[in-house]
């Protein structure tokens, strides 16, 4: 997995879509409508932020099974959010499943007036 394999990922969700509030050399992902859109991935060069669980519990599985390759996210990790990187520990498949994963987290929190057309099928609820 590289950078801009995953940006294609996440651009292909959805109603998905970059943004770059802060300036980095990134984007972060968001879903749902402008203002009241919330971020699912936050991208770097070598590696992508998710939202890896509903509670810190269920996203710390990541941190066991891959210690060397996941870590809990400054400022928001305590809510369930990792930082996954691109280095190979991790497979593929995996980072593809936790994008996705995260993707669903965070559009079902949002207003059902928010949430796009096809994201139940694609994000496997």
């Amino acid at each position: 997995m590289d950078v801009t394999r995953m940006h294609e990922l996440c651009a292909d969700l959805p109603g998905a879509w970059p943004d770059n509030p802060w300036g980095h050399a990134h984007p972060v992902f968001k879903v749902g409508p402008g203002e009241r859109a919330k971020i699912f991935a936050f991208l770097g060069a070598t590696g992508v932020g998710v939202k890896a669980g509903a509670t810190r519990e269920v996203a710390d599985e990541w941190l066991h099974r891959y210690p060397d390759d996941a870590s809990v996210m400054a400022y928001i990790g305590r809510s369930g959010w990792n930082d996954l990187s691109f280095r190979g520990a991790i497979p593929d498949d995996e980072l593809v499943e936790a994008v996705e994963e995260s993707y669903r987290l965070v559009v079902s929190r949002l207003p059902r007036r928010d949430r796009p057309d096809g994201w139940e099928t694609r994000s496997g609820t």
